[in-house]
Order: C-alpha cells, then structure tokens, then sequence
C-alpha cells in the first residue's frame, strides 16, 4: 500500500451539511475500496487564484489515506462523476513527503492542545 494525499475543491453554492455529505461520500469509496484514512482536515471557504466555472471562491478538503493503486482509479472517477467537485488533485507521498505530513499533523495537533488549555485557563 502506498501513502498518498488528495486536494479538493467543491463549489461554494454547497451549504455546509452538502459540503460535509460530499466529502463524507468520497472517504466511502476509499474505505470501500480497503483504503486507510490516515487524515482529513477541512479548510473551508477560500478564493481561489484563478475563476473556474465562473466561480471565485470555493470549499477546499484535504484526505491523507493508505490505498493500493487501483483504489485512486476508482476515487477520481467518483470525483469526475460528481457535479459539485471543481478541482481536485492526487498524489503518492515518497517518504519525505510522509515524513513531513506526519510532523505538520503532530503540531497541528499541539496547536489544538494548547489552544484548549488556554481556553480552560
């Protein structure tokens, strides 16, 4: 199995409930297809560098997962079947890439701890 890392940016007319059901929909097919989610992070609303489909603005997801290389075939078919997807974008992870989105998940997740102790402070 390899690591890999999938970009997406789904149209900004989504309400938040559709955003959520249409990313939940593509984590389905990899777990269908034996995959291992590793990460998902949500980085909600943001402009866009260039218009797509006179569109200015959009909902960016990002899924880091474990599959075996017929799974990613099936997983940008869902993407190009699915109207609410503008961009996406897959790829392998060689071991640096791993390396580093292992240390960026660890200080994410000591950002969040520490923003929880200033809260409770």
């Amino acid at each position: 199995m390899n690591h890999y890392e999938t970009v997406f940016i789904l149209t900004p007319v989504l309400s938040e409930a559709q955003m959520k059901e249409a990313v939940d929909s593509f984590k389905a097919v990899l777990t269908e297809n034996g995959s291992e989610i590793v990460n998902e992070e949500n980085w909600g609303l943001r402009k866009l560098a260039y218009p797509i489909q006179k569109k200015s603005t959009g909902f960016y997801s990002l899924i880091e997962f474990d599959a075996n290389p017929e799974t990613i075939k099936k997983l940008e078919t869902a993407f190009r079947r699915d109207e609410k997807v503008i961009r996406f974008l897959t790829f392998r992870l060689d071991k640096y890439a791993a390396e580093y989105a292992a240390k960026r998940r660890s200080l994410k997740g000591a950002k969040a701890n520490t923003k929880e102790e200033v809260k409770e402070n």
